[in-house]
C-alpha cells in the first residue's frame, strides 16, 4: 500500500523554518503558540510508551484557530496532531509536526438540553466537568473512562472511549450525534446521520461537502460487502475504523464513522452528544473468585441480569493499594457487579437474584459483599480508576508497562482467552496483572516487558505480534477503547484481511488526501517498536539522593510517571497545587517528570542538569509531596526537584532565597540571641531591603521571633523544678519552626503529653533534621545535618524511643526523606518507625488518655504532608474523641508551602492556591469554629492572607485542659 501522502513522511524542520513556522502562527491565531524546548519536551510523550518530539504546541481559542494552523502547517510540509488530556495509552496524541490542545481554551459547555437529553460541548471539556453539570438534571454522559477527571471530549471521540458503564450504556461513538468539524484543508463542516433523501441531498452539492460526501458515497459502494462481512458487530471492535457506520443499515452516521479515527480524519470542534439518564438507585455486588479466569467463566451468567457495569480487580493490584483499600471478600480476583433500579428496594431484590444466578448448579458459589453506601461504593470505584497507575508497578516493585493494554474479546471467548493469554505469558517469561472492563471482554494489563534493552524491545515486539494472533483467533478487537496509535496499528494486518486495511486508507484519503493530519496512525503505520521512550540514556553524574524504592535508580524513579494525568485532576486530591492554579503543563506533576526524562533521556534536552526549561518547570513546585501519595503510579516530584537542585546549581551561584531561607535553622539559632533587635529591624523600614537581598517577595511579612525559644525556656523551667517525670518517656523534637518562631505549640505538646501520662523530654544537644537544606537542594549539607543528628540520637535509638514531632514537614523529613539522603541505615529504620505526630503518639501509646471536651467546629488546613506522607487518620479520631468535628478541615496544599510562598515571584501562585479552599472555608468558618492548622506554613499563611490566628491541635487540646499536669 502506497502512503497517503509526502507529509506524512516529513522530516524535521530546521531552526530557522521551525522558527518562521512559529512566528506565523502566532501572528496568525488568538491562542497560545509555544514552540520553546520546555513545551515541545513536555508534549511528546502521552501515557503510551512512546515519545515523538513535535515541532511546536497551538492553544487555540477558536476554531478559527484550527483552520489557521492547518493552512500554515500545510503549505510548511507539517502534520498536525490533535491532543486533548495526553492520557492516551496507544501514542495516539503525540506526532511530529504541530499539537494541537484544545484543553486550555476551547473547553465550554455550550449547551445541555435536558428533554432532549443532548449536551452542546467544545472538544478540550473534561468529562467529569460534563457530568457534573449532567447531574443537575439527573442525566449523564454514558462513557466513563477511568481518566474521567483530565480525559477531554475530544480525546474520548478520537479514540472512541468506553469505560466502565459501556455495557449499558455504549461507547462514545453510540452516545454521539453530530460532530462540527475543521477538515484538512480548512473547510468547516458539521456531520451527523443521514437519511437516504438527506444523503442524496448531499452528493448533489457543488461544494467541499458535497465533494466529500460523494467520496464517502463511492467508498461505500464500493466496500459495501466487505464491511457486511469481514466487521464484526462485536460492541468492543474499536481498532480500525468505524466505516461499517456510513452503512444504511447502521443508520449512515458520518459523526460515528468518524470516532475511533484518532484525529487522522478531521479535527473536531464541537460536538453533539446524547445523554443518559440517572438510576434513582445503585447496588454494587463484590463477587470474589479463586482467580481472574473462574471470574471471566461466569461474566456470561452476570450479563443476563443487565447489568450496569462488571469491572475486574486483582489481588496484586488490591496488595499495591495499600493499607488505605476497602476490605474485599474472600478471593484473589474480584467482580464489581453494578445494578440499577428505581429505588432500594428493588436494588436489593436485584442483587439477591443476581447473587441466586450466578451460584446455581455451583456449591458455595463466589465470595459476595453487597455495598449500598454510596461513599463506600465511591471509594471502591476511585479504587478501580487508579488500576492504570497501581499496575505500573507489580508486588515485588518490578515495572509493568502498556503496550497490551487494553484488548478485548467477545465476553462469551473471555475465559478461554485468558488462558491461552497465560500461556503466552508463561512462553515469553513474562508476569502480568489484568483487571478491567470484563463484562465486555475488555483486558487491561501491564506486563513487567524489558524497554529499555534491545533484547527486551525484541521480546517486546515478539509478544505483541503472537498476542495480537491470540486476540484475532477470538474474535476479538487489538483495541477495545484506548485505539490503535503507535502501539497497535502494525499490527491490525492482523486482525483484518486486505481489502478491510485498504477500506481504511482509502477512507482517510476521502477526508485528508495529503495526509497532514497525525501520520502514523491506523493508515500507512509506524513499526510498533519505533519511537520508544527508554531505550535512550544521556551520561550524568550520579545522583546523589538514593531512591530506596526505585532500586536506587533515579531514571527508574523518573520512569513512574507513565502519563496516566491524575496531577491534571481537580477531584479530591491534593496534587498538583500550581496545575490547579495555572492549568499549564509545564506546572503539572506529569510535565515536570516529562522533562527531566528527557534529561537522562539525553537526546532532545542535552543541556543536562543545567536546563534552564526544567529549573522553570520546577520552580512552582510547592514540593508538597501530593503526587507521592495521588498519583497512582507514586511519583515523589518533591525528591526529584531537590536532587535537580542540587545538580543544576553544583559549583554555581544559588539564588538568594536558598540561602536565606535553606539556612533558616543557623539563621533562627543565631537570631535567638537578640530576637528583639532582629525583629525590629525586620519590621523597620529596611525590610525592604532586607527582601530583595533575601530572595523574599515583598508582598510577604517576615515572621516574627519568640522573646525565648521553647528549648531555653523547657530547661530553665524543669531544672528549677528539679523533678524527674514518670511514664512512657517520648522524645519532644524541637523543630526549628516552633521553637524559635513560635515556642508556645511546643510547650502545648509538651503539657498535654504530661497529662496524658507521658514523660516527654528533649534531645541531649540540638538536632535538625535538615528539610530546608533539602527542600531547596542543598543535599550535602541536609546530609551532614542528619548525620549529626544521628549521632546526638544514638542512645534514644538505642533504647528504642518515640519521637514525638509536632510540626508535620519535619516529621516526614525524619520519617521519609531521611531515607533519600541517607540511604537504607538502622538509624533511618529507626526514624521511620519512630516518629510520630502527636495524635500517633497519644492512640499508640497513651490510648486510655480522654481528651478535653472542646465541643466545637474543626476549620482548617490538613497539613499536606500530613495528607501525603504521615496521614490523619488519627488526628481525626483525637479530634472526635474531644468533641472537634473534623469536617471543615481542607485537605488540600496551603500554597505557602515552607519556603515557596516567601519566595519572590511566587506571591500570587501562593495566593490563589490558598484560595481555592483553604480561604473560602476560613472567611466561612462560624464563630463557634476553632481554626486549626498544625503545620507553621499553614498558620502563616491563615495570618497573611485572612488575618486570623489558626492553633495547632496541642494548643487546642492543652487550653481545654483544667489542670495540667507538670
Amino acid at each position: 500500500m502506497l502512503p497517503t501522502s509526502a507529509i506524512s513522511e516529513s522530516t524535521p524542520l530546521s531552526p530557522p523554518a521551525r522558527e518562521a513556522l512559529a512566528r506565523d502562527l502566532a501572528a496568525s491565531v488568538a491562542g497560545d503558540v509555544d514552540f520553546g524546548r520546555g513545551a515541545r519536551a513536555m508534549f511528546g510523550a502521552d501515557a503510551s510508551n512512546y515519545r515523538r518530539i513535535p515541532e511546536g504546541v497551538v492553544f487555540p481559542r477558536s476554531a478559527d484557530d484550527i483552520a489557521a494552523t492547518l493552512r500554515l502547517c500545510r503549505a510548511a510540509g507539517v502534520p498536525v496532531t490533535m491532543r486533548g488530556g495526553g492520557t492516551s495509552i496507544a501514542g495516539n496524541s503525540i506526532g511530529p509536526g504541530v499539537v494541537i490542545d484544545t484543553s486550555r481554551y476551547l473547553n465550554r459547555i455550550l449547551a445541555i438540553d435536558p428533554e432532549a437529553r443532548t449536551a452542546r460541548v467544545e472538544p478540550g471539556v473534561v468529562l467529569t466537568t460534563l457530568t457534573r453539570e449532567a447531574a443537575r438534571y439527573g442525566l449523564t454522559f454514558g462513557p466513563d473512562p477511568s481518566t474521567a477527571s483530565r480525559c477531554t471530549l475530544g480525546g474520548m471521540i478520537g479514540n472512541n472511549a468506553c469505560g466502565t458503564h459501556s455495557v449499558a450504556w455504549g461507547t462514545t461513538a453510540d452516545n454521539v450525534e453530530s460532530l462540527d468539524l475543521v477538515l484538512a484543508d480548512g473547510t468547516p463542516l458539521t456531520v451527523g446521520a443521514y437519511s437516504a433523501a438527506e444523503w442524496q441531498e448531499r452528493l448533489a452539492l457543488p461544494t467541499r461537502e458535497g465533494e466529500l460526501f460523494r467520496g464517502l458515497d463511492e467508498l461505500e459502494r464500493r466496500y459495501r460487502e466487505t464491511w457486511r462481512t469481514r466487521l464484526s458487530g462485536y460492541s468492543r471492535r474499536v481498532s480500525g475504523y468505524g466505516v461499517d457506520r456510513l452503512l444504511a443499515e447502521r443508520g449512515r452516521s458520518v459523526a460515528q464513522a468518524l470516532v475511533g479515527t484518532e484525529g487522522t480524519c478531521a479535527i473536531v470542534v464541537g460536538a453533539t452528544l446524547r445523554l443518559t439518564p440517572l438510576p434513582k438507585a445503585r447496588v454494587l455486588v463484590v463477587l470474589g473468585y479463586p482467580d481472574d479466569i473462574a471470574a471471566a467463566d461466569t461474566v456470561p451468567a452476570i450479563l443476563t441480569r443487565a447489568p450496569l457495569a462488571v469491572e475486574s480487580w486483582d489481588w496484586e493490584l488490591q496488595a499495591m493499594a495499600g493499607s488505605g483499600a476497602p476490605a474485599l471478600p474472600e478471593g484473589t480476583a474480584w467482580l464489581f457487579v453494578e445494578l440499577g433500579a428505581d429505588d432500594d428496594t428493588e436494588a436489593a431484590a436485584r442483587a439477591q437474584d443476581l447473587l441466586t444466578h450466578v451460584r446455581a448448579g455451583q456449591p458455595g458459589g463466589p465470595s459476595a459483599q453487597l455495598v449500598t453506601d454510596r461513599a463506600a461504593q465511591a471509594r471502591l470505584w476511585r479504587l478501580r480508576a487508579d488500576g492504570a497507575g497501581l499496575a505500573t508497578r507489580d508486588t515485588s516493585g518490578g515495572e509493568a508497562w502498556p503496550g497490551w493494554e487494553d484488548a478485548a474479546v467477545p465476553p462469551e471467548r473471555l475465559g478461554s482467552y485468558l488462558r491461552e493469554f497465560r500461556g503466552l505469558l508463561k512462553k515469553y517469561d513474562l508476569r502480568g496483572v489484568s483487571y478491567g472492563h470484563f463484562g465486555e471482554g475488555c483486558i487491561h494489563v501491564r506486563i513487567n516487558f524489558d524497554m529499555v534493552s534491545e533484547q527486551g524491545v525484541r521480546v517486546f515486539r515478539s509478544f505483541l505480534e503472537d498476542a495480537a494472533d491470540t486476540v484475532a483467533a477470538h474474535g476479538g478487537s487489538l483495541s477495545g477503547e484506548h485505539g490503535d496509535g503507535l502501539a497497535r496499528s502494525e499490527l491490525l494486518s492482523r486482525m483484518y484481511p486486505p481489502e478491510v486495511i485498504d477500506s481504511f486508507a482509502a477512507f482517510k484519503r476521502v477526508w485528508d488526501p495529503d495526509g497532514v493530519l497525525n501520520p502514523g496512525i491506523v493508515v500507512d503505520p509506524q513499526p510498533l517498536d519505533a519511537n520508544l521512550r527508554y531505550t535512550r540514556r544521556a551520561e550524568l553524574p550520579l545522583p546523589v539522593l538514593h531512591y530506596p524504592e526505585d532500586q536506587g535508580d533515579l531514571r527508574r524513579a523518573l520512569r513512574r510517571c507513565v502519563g496516566v494525568g491524575k496531577c491534571r485532576s481537580d477531584v479530591g486530591t491534593v496534587m498538583c497545587p500550581s496545575w490547579l492554579v495555572t492549568k499549564d503543563e509545564k506546572h503539572s506533576t506529569r510535565g515536570r517528570a516529562r522533562i527531566l526524562q528527557e534529561i537522562v533521556n539525553g537526546e532532545f534536552v542535552s543541556d543536562g542538569w543545567r536546563s534552564t526549561d526544567a529549573l522553570e518547570a520546577l520552580d512552582l513546585c510547592l514540593s508538597c509531596k501530593g503526587c507521592s501519595s495521588d498519583c497512582p503510579t507514586g511519583v515523589d516530584m518533591a525528591t526529584y526537584k531537590a536532587e535537580f537542585l542540587h545538580q543544576h546549581y553544583r559549583g554555581r551561584r544559588r539564588p538568594a532565597a536558598h540561602l536565606s531561607m535553606g539556612w533558616l535553622p543557623a539563621s533562627a539559632r543565631l537570631a535567638s540571641l537578640m530576637p528583639g533587635l532582629v525583629n525590629a529591624v525586620t519590621r523597620s523600614p529596611a525590610q525592604g531591603l532586607l527582601k530583595r537581598l533575601g530572595g523574599i517577595d515583598r508582598q510577604r511579612a517576615i515572621p516574627t521571633f519568640a522573646a525565648r525559644s521553647f528549648v531555653s525556656t523547657h530547661r530553665r523551667r524543669h531544672r528549677a523544678a528539679d523533678r524527674t517525670p514518670t511514664g512512657q518517656p517520648v522524645l519532644l523534637w524541637p523543630d526549628t519552626f516552633n521553637n524559635y518562631l513560635t515556642p508556645e505549640v511546643l510547650t502545648a505538646g509538651d503539657t498535654v503529653l504530661h497529662h496524658a501520662g507521658l514523660a516527654p523530654r528533649l534531645p541531649d544537644k540540638g538536632v535538625c533534621c535538615g528539610l530546608t537544606w533539602f527542600s531547596t537542594g542543598q543535599l550535602g549539607i541536609a546530609r551532614r545535618v542528619l548525620e549529626r543528628t544521628a549521632r546526638v540520637l544514638a542512645p534514644a535509638q538505642e533504647a528504642g524511643l518515640p519521637i514525638v514531632v509536632l510540626e508535620p514537614s519535619c516529621a516526614t523529613m525524619l520519617r521519609s526523606e531521611a531515607r533519600s539522603v541517607l540511604g537504607e541505615t538502622p538509624f533511618t529504620t529507626y526514624l521511620h518507625d519512630n516518629v510520630v505526630t502527636l495524635a500517633e503518639a497519644l492512640e499508640r501509646y497513651a490510648p486510655d488518655w480522654q481528651p478535653p471536651a472542646v465541643g466545637r467546629t474543626g476549620v482548617g488546613q490538613v497539613h499536606c504532608h500530613q495528607s501525603s506522607v504521615l496521614g490523619y487518620d488519627a488526628d481525626e479520631r483525637l479530634m472526635v474523641r474531644a468533641g472537634i468535628d473534623p469536617t471543615g478541615m481542607q485537605r488540600s496544599c496551603c500554597g505557602l508551602a515552607g519556603n515557596f510562598g516567601f519566595e519572590d515571584g511566587h506571591y500570587d501562585v501562593s495566593r490563589a492556591a490558598a484560595e481555592r479552599l483553604l480561604l473560602p472555608a476560613v472567611d466561612g468558618a462560624g464563630d463557634d469554629a476553632v481554626l486549626l492548622a498544625d503545620g507553621f506554613s499553614c498558620r502563616t499563611q491563615v495570618q497573611q492572607l485572612a488575618g486570623r490566628r489558626a492553633a495547632h491541635l496541642a494548643e487546642v487540646l492543652a487550653a481545654g485542659l483544667e489542670e495540667p499536669r507538670r
